[in-house]
């Protein structure tokens, strides 16, 4: 199972979770499970645009480098133009982390699986509980 966070703080954004999860169940593979939509103000920069963040379980057979390319087209397809590089965030129109791949643990300049950070976002931890409890 790999659960992946997917957030959105510009347009539609639960307009646009929902068609990310959307292509997430038809290129990536089942949808199991998901969160209810979890609402933040951004982290890390300033904006005045809050974030909606959902956290999705699915099974998958691609593996993590491919996984890694396909939620990155995704977020092509919706309409993400620049990657946040370094610390630097600004805002998005999709967002989508990579953050449990059953138990594999990859530590690469490109893909950290575990994500590095989950564990300091309640934006990805409390969505991801209830996704767990669920």
């Amino acid at each position: 199972m790999i659960y992946l966070g997917i957030g959105s703080n510009l347009g539609d954004k639960e307009g646009n979770v929902n068609k990310a999860i959307e292509l997430i169940g038809k290129r990536v593979g089942t949808v199991m499970a998901r969160s209810s939509f979890y609402y933040s103000a951004p982290q890390g920069f300033q904006s005045p645009n809050d974030f909606v963040n959902v956290v999705v379980g699915c099974k998958t057979t691609l593996s993590p480098k491919e996984l890694l390319l396909m939620t990155q087209q995704i977020e092509k397809d919706l309409g993400r133009k620049l990657k946040s590089h370094d610390g630097h965030y600004h805002d998005r129109i999709i967002d989508i982390d990579i953050l449990l791949y059953d138990d594999v643990r990859i530590d690469t300049p490109e893909l950290k699986i575990p994500h590095p950070l989950m564990q300091t976002r309640d934006f990805v931890m409390i969505p991801l509980k209830e996704v767990f409890a669920g």
